[in-house]
């Protein structure tokens, strides 16, 4: 019987994923977004704040120099939801990878250590899990004065739990190993265990989990600027700009309809990527 190599292991999941069309179509649709996010308003000599007051509430002409027209206040529609979505992938991105990485070290030495040093760092996981989501992220929004940064975070101040949690059981099982016992009786420290042995162990599962985080920020982001909580005016966000087509949805569809297609295709590619990373990670399914 031979064992896989972490290389041939790696392989397979890569030639799995990949056999997932529905979450290869969802990684090409993903990455057109982001470049259209990115580089398409560099085709533009003007940004989503500038207004052309000849233009105020133009409609969508595709040989214009606005091709989706403009809001009330001569902005053009399409850089501002192109801008808009820059925000908020990288909100997305962003604090989906930093609120993985404190979740992830957090949990793994939590769940290592384990004793009273585990039950004292899960209780202040239990705690702040008690407080309201949305109360908790207006008190940090308030706290750090408001702006990107604060909601920066308090997004990721309130969305590091749970991947502590699902992390410290993982690192539980993995502490009881043997090859764990090894590495202490080698003289590795315990802060090098955990870098090198119980988080590299728990990757398929963050990568999974990291996967689900991405579209929960993103959703995060633009729930609480739907609110007014977070992006604020003049500059754009999905969430911000959905607020500000919706109290115009019975005169002008196309203010509301534009980001909100936008925000719902990368949600959607979001989640089709997850669902084919689990398949492809799953370890009863190899």
């Amino acid at each position: 019987m031979t064992v896989d190599s972490p290389r041939s292991t790696t392989a397979l999941q890569f030639r799995r994923f990949r056999q997932n069309r529905l979450a290869m179509l969802s990684v090409l649709v993903l990455l057109a977004v982001v470049a259209l996010c990115f580089l398409g308003p560099l085709a533009f000599p003007f940004n989503g704040e500038d207004a052309d007051f000849d233009n105020i509430g133009a409609g969508i002409d595709l040989f214009s120099a606005h091709p989706f027209g403009t809001d009330d206040y001569g902005r053009d529609l399409l850089v501002r939801v192109m801008e808009g979505g820059r925000v908020s992938l990288l909100i997305g991105f962003a604090g989906a990878f930093v609120a993985g990485v404190i979740g992830v070290l957090y949990g793994a030495v939590s769940g290592f250590v384990g004793g009273r040093t585990d039950g004292l760092m899960m209780r202040a996981v239990e705690i702040l899990y008690g407080f309201p989501y949305v109360i908790l992220v207006i008190l940090l929004s308030l706290l750090f004065g408001g702006g990107n940064i604060a909601l920066f975070v308090a997004i990721v101040f309130t969305l590091w739990l749970t991947p502590a949690v699902i992390v410290r059981a993982q690192a539980q099982s993995l502490a009881r190993r043997p090859f764990i016992e090894a590495a202490r009786a080698g003289g590795m420290t315990g802060w090098q265990i955990v870098t090198q042995h119980i988080v590299p162990n728990t990757i398929s599962l963050v990568i999974v989990y990291g996967s689900l985080l991405v579209p929960e920020v993103i959703l995060s982001e633009s729930f609480l600027s739907f609110l007014g909580i977070g992006i604020k005016e003049p500059q754009a966000s999905w969430g911000n700009l959905i607020a500000a087509g919706t109290g115009q949805m019975q005169t002008d569809l196309r203010l509301l309809l534009l980001p909100a297609s936008l925000l719902a295709v990368v949600l959607f590619c979001l989640n089709f990527i997850a669902d084919g990373l689990r398949d492809a990670l799953d370890p009863n399914d190899r």
